[in-house]
């Protein structure tokens, strides 16, 4: 069910700024900003950010990635509240993702281990992680939502795009559960129990795979759904029962997921 908000403002008033308003009989909306940037202002008063580690907000930050665990839908509720009182639902404060590669960072030298990669491996490893695997990937996904969502979601009586710097917001927020679970709670049982040739050992290690995309799934959906412009969101939903039917299927083969892309992952910095 989506957050209750206040409508938002046409794209003709954003654009013309406080002309359009004092031009209007009618008193402007408690969210609206005369001040409204472009796409372009936002990113470079994002990247400007990422050099000045004073303005961010870590404490919060910490908190979202908390909360994307135990109630990710307060999460999104604050993106509705930033989407009132700052006319956009992207973060403009970079310490999220400053977090997450630092995240990434530590996980992936724990991961080199288990994986027994070297010095230079473990450098190019990490790389592939925060630049390929997080970023790269998160762009890609970030492209198709932003397109899945303006071209096929979109209410047609609304006038309001999703911005695309919120769609890579949905999926950074998706990520980091997979994250924690996959490279760093996974690994204290992967040599003992997981790498075993074992029925339990590919239960586990499925499981636990089912367990990370399931999250990104749902945080995703809960990312999309709270879009006031957006409707059929549900349809994103569909992908978990395929996701089951997939697991089902690995567990009668007998495919350990894990081991395969622990293999996939080791001899990807060979």
């Amino acid at each position: 069910m989506k957050y209750a908000t206040s409508p938002t403002p046409s794209r003709s008033n954003s654009l013309l700024g406080g002309n359009s308003r004092a031009n209007s009989p009618l008193p402007a909306p408690s969210y609206y900003r005369g001040d409204c940037m472009s796409a372009t202002m936002k990113s470079y008063k994002y990247l400007r950010r990422f050099v000045k580690f004073d303005q961010m907000d870590f404490e919060y930050a910490m908190w979202q990635m908390v909360y994307l665990f135990i109630a990710p839908k307060k999460v999104y509720r604050n993106f509705n509240y930033r989407k009132q009182t700052k006319s956009q639902f992207a973060r403009d404060d970079p310490a999220f993702l400053v977090l997450l590669v630092a995240c990434l960072c530590v996980t992936s030298i724990g991961m080199a281990w288990v994986l027994s990669l070297g010095f230079a491996q473990t450098i190019l490893f990490t790389l592939y992680v925060v630049f390929v695997d997080c970023i790269f990937c998160g762009m890609v996904v970030a492209t198709f939502l932003w397109f899945l969502a303006n071209r096929y979601l979109r209410d047609r009586n609304s006038d309001f795009d999703m911005e695309w710097g919120y769609a890579f917001d949905v999926h950074l927020n998706a990520f980091f559960p997979p994250l924690i679970l996959l490279h760093f709670i996974q690994l204290f049982f992967y040599h003992p129990l997981i790498s075993k040739e074992w029925f339990l050992s590919t239960f586990i290690g499925n499981s636990v795979w089912l367990l990370a995309l399931g999250y990104y799934i749902y945080i995703t959906f809960l990312g999309i759904d709270v879009v006031p412009s957006l409707k059929n969101t549900r349809i994103i939903l569909v992908t978990l029962p395929l996701l089951v039917l997939f697991y089902i299927v690995t567990l009668i083969i007998g495919w350990n997921l894990s081991v395969s892309l622990m293999y996939y992952y080791h001899y990807r910095v060979l």
